[in-house]
């Protein structure tokens, strides 16, 4: 009852002689520190907003230019041609100024036009400069002349020290492609998938398009380029998809759950923090080239609301709260005392008394987050009916606007080489737990298990996966090398028994709303038992080895995927690789079709008895020199699915049909692959620390009877592999296909270590196909 009394502010009692009113010192004292600490952060964000609205210039260097303007008045020298003299002479109320007030206002604002004009000047020559993108198609290590004095440039006209959003005005915007360019570019990648029958009607029908209501739609595109930022952005509320990230794989920083949680928690609002106020470095391609941040300002305070034709993503500012799930009770944490955030002790408290509470869940309590992993549509109407007023809709607010979401698991998981060399469990935990203790609305559910072990489960929609692997290894370096714990397992600093309890969440959740609920979580479940998920790591080499060999890595795997694809399933399909297009503002993801013709003709030729080793190698270059190609072209922008995307969404605003939109859209991606980068920081030199490394994280297959394939290169000698596919398909098996991915990693780099390496390294290029012969 202490507790309870503490959090009560005032106290008043109402006597025929008046209002007895007593306030508590304590909570004078805490609302005083708040708003101490709210006009700090707003100063904050206001000083760093002009900072990077001037940038590439600095509030000083407006100082400079009205002080060169000053002195040219008393040297009687006119810099501004006469200008000064006419805005002296339109002064408002000059009749009121003397003529020295007069001549110095007019001098000012001068100098601050001036000046307004040079950062504009600045900024588009900047804009300019990296719409140059043919660094992107030179040979690694190899740097022309012309592209030295372009990055000589850049780094003169970058400014120094820049803040998050400084380069986002200064970013060229995603170029619209040609339909011809795009609709060659897309024949080009399905004739290895296509007989010549198929390819023929396909030819028919992208001509009839062209010839129909592509001009039309390219149009429209062409419009929003130049009014929207980006022509692609709008789309992706439109994707229902989910990814998870993994803890350190060898490193466990503390067994205690309610410890762990609480570190990695307060770094994480330590990192909101700085994102809030824009202080973190933007990231930057060659240390030079800046990448767009849009996405990280819906990292926090974000979820995805469902609707009946379309979800939206709501993004709050400033939360102060935490909503923390735990054997099926929700709990209200606020995450701020005395204007400043809970220290990693006090998170940890706050943690422990969810854990120790005995109280049970109330009814539809248990399985309620389950809407979240169902179908939208009832959840959408769902959410009306039942949630839309009274207590439910408050304690609905709280997880809606809540910074972030926690589940506190009570099942241990993780990866024990001593037990098993696999992530199987770990993996399948983050990506859909029990389908009813994950928040999947929310831009990510923190998860922590009774082993110490951490997780994140994403929501796709408002971000890709880099943006939260940017923040994890922040969190983790935090956690393990600045926070740190003490020797019995707990947060260091003192415990602050003081704090007022978390409180449950109320619900009055009637029968027919509970059999909506049980409804979506057997649908939820059945989705998941049909994840067959394998996740290993891959040791024999890694990135090291590859790049010895001249190679691009990820040309190498994906290659290595395809070979694993046609030894598992006897046919080529349509492949899916991820790429970025974050050099462009508002920039996200763009395809790369990486079933080429030249990788088609790689994997037949090894699986030919009869074909040379000088011949497979000769055809793997030029297959990974296709597949870098391709990568590159869709990171500047000449990718070929966001077009035809796009081109069909606005055929469907219009009202009109095209076929061959339709036929593009509907064809299947049996192979969805995606890398994601680690060290995007380097907050950690995992030479001298190679046991703090992360495994990443995957997704679920996006076709019934295809596979899903997230991999992760970390450092130089590890790459790790997350596969999915569904056991519903007697086609497809996860396990096999890991085998079969491992086996042709290690026969590709078999080519490179033959007994005439050297020999057929030099004279790659210079091998002829024997007889002229092609492998297709």
């Amino acid at each position: 009852m202490a507790e309870a009394h503490q959090a009560v502010g005032f106290q008043f009692t109402v006597r025929p002689d008046g209002v007895d009113l007593k306030l508590s010192q304590e909570v004078i004292k805490n609302i005083y520190l708040s708003g101490v600490t709210a006009w700090k952060k707003r100063a904050i964000q206001f000083k760093n907003g002009v900072l990077a609205g001037v940038y590439p210039a600095s509030p000083s260097s407006w100082l400079i230019v009205v002080i060169a303007m000053m002195s040219s008045l008393y040297i009687h020298v006119d810099p501004s041609l006469g200008m000064i003299n006419a805005i002296k002479d339109n002064l408002p109320c000059r009749d009121y100024m003397s003529v020295q007030t007069r001549a110095v206002l007019s001098a000012i604002l001068f100098a601050t036009g001036l000046w307004l004009f040079l950062i504009y000047l600045l900024r588009y020559t900047l804009k300019a400069l990296l719409s140059y993108h043919e660094w992107i198609f030179e040979s690694h290590g190899k740097m022309s002349s012309s592209t030295k004095v372009w990055l000589s440039l850049v780094k003169m006209f970058s400014g120094r020290r820049p803040l998050l959003y400084s380069f986002q005005a200064s970013l060229p915007r995603l170029p619209v492609p040609s339909v011809d360019d795009t609709i060659h570019r897309y024949l080009e990648s399905v004739r290895p998938l296509l007989d010549s029958q198929q390819y023929n009607q396909m030819e028919v029908l992208a001509s009839e398009f062209k010839a129909s209501m592509a001009t039309q739609l390219q149009r429209y595109l062409i419009l929003k380029s130049w009014w929207a930022t980006n022509y692609v952005s709008g789309v992706y509320t439109m994707m229902q998809q989910r990814n998870s990230n993994s803890d350190l794989l060898y490193v466990t920083p503390t067994h205690r759950q309610a410890a762990r949680a609480g570190n990695v928690v307060h770094a994480m609002l330590q990192y909101r923090r700085k994102l809030e106020r824009g202080e973190h470095a933007p990231l930057r391609a060659l240390g030079t080239v800046p990448m767009c941040s849009t996405q990280m300002e819906r990292m926090f305070n974000t979820t995805r609301i469902p609707g009946i034709e379309t979800d939206i993503v709501q993004h709050l500012t400033d939360r102060k709260h935490l909503v923390v799930y735990h054997r099926g009770r929700f709990f209200h944490v606020w995450l701020y005392t005395g204007g400043r955030h809970l220290l990693p002790s006090e998170l940890e408290t706050q943690f422990q008394r969810i854990l120790n509470d005995t109280s049970e869940p109330q009814p539809g309590e248990l399985k309620l987050a389950a809407l979240t992993a169902g179908n939208r549509v009832p959840w959408a109407r769902t959410r009306i009916k039942y949630f839309s007023q009274g207590v439910n809709k408050v304690s609905l607010d709280a997880i809606e606007s809540a910074a972030f979401f926690l589940a506190l698991d009570d099942e241990p998981q993780g990866y024990e080489p001593a037990k098993t060399n696999s992530l199987d469990s770990y993996a399948k935990s983050l990506l859909h737990g029990k389908c009813y203790d994950r928040w999947f609305d929310k831009s990510f559910t923190l998860i922590s298990y009774p082993n110490g072990k951490m997780g994140v489960n994403v929501e796709h929609s408002w971000a890709d996966a880099p943006i939260v692997g940017h923040m994890w290894e922040y969190v983790a370096a935090t956690d393990c090398f600045h926070l740190g714990y003490t020797e019995e397992g707990h947060c260091k600093g003192d415990v602050n028994k003081g704090l007022p309890y978390p409180t449950r969440l109320q619900w009055q959740i009637p029968k027919e709303c509970q059999d909506v609920i049980e409804a979506s979580y057997l649908s939820a479940k059945q989705i998941a038992d049909d994840v067959d998920f394998h996740g290993y790591l891959f040791n024999e080499f890694g990135k090291g080895l590859i790049k010895k060999c001249r190679t691009s890595p990820d040309a190498f795997i994906q290659l290595a995927l395809q070979l694993a694809q046609f030894r598992d399933q006897g046919v080529f399909c349509l492949t899916y690789e991820s790429s970025m297009t974050r050099m462009f503002r508002d920039g996200r993801t763009e395809t790369v079709r990486s079933c080429t013709s030249e990788a088609v003709e790689f994997v037949r030729a090894m699986e030919d008895a009869s074909a040379t080793n000088a011949q497979r190698f000769a055809l793997f270059r030029k297959a990974a020199d296709k597949h870098q190609n391709m990568y590159r072209l869709a990171m500047t922008g000449s990718g070929i699915d966001r077009h035809l995307f796009c081109l069909y969404i606005v055929s469907k605003y219009l009202g009109v049909d095209s076929p061959f939109l339709k036929k593009v859209l509907s064809e299947p991606w049996k192979l969805s692959t995606s890398q994601t980068p680690q060290q995007q920081l380097n907050l950690v030199d995992i030479n001298k620390f190679p046991k703090y490394v992360s495994a990443g994280g995957g997704f679920g297959p996006v076709a019934d009877d295809g596979y899903g394939v997230s991999y992760i290169i970390i450092g130089e000698n590890l790459i790790t592999f997350h596969i999915s596919s569904k056991f519903s398909s007697p086609d497809t098996d996860s396990y096999r296909f890991g085998q079969n991915i491992r086996k042709a990693m290690i026969d590709i780099q078999a080519l490179f270590k033959t007994e005439n390496d050297k020999k057929i390294v030099e004279n790659a290029k210079r091998v002829p196909l024997e007889n002229g012969k092609k492998y297709i």
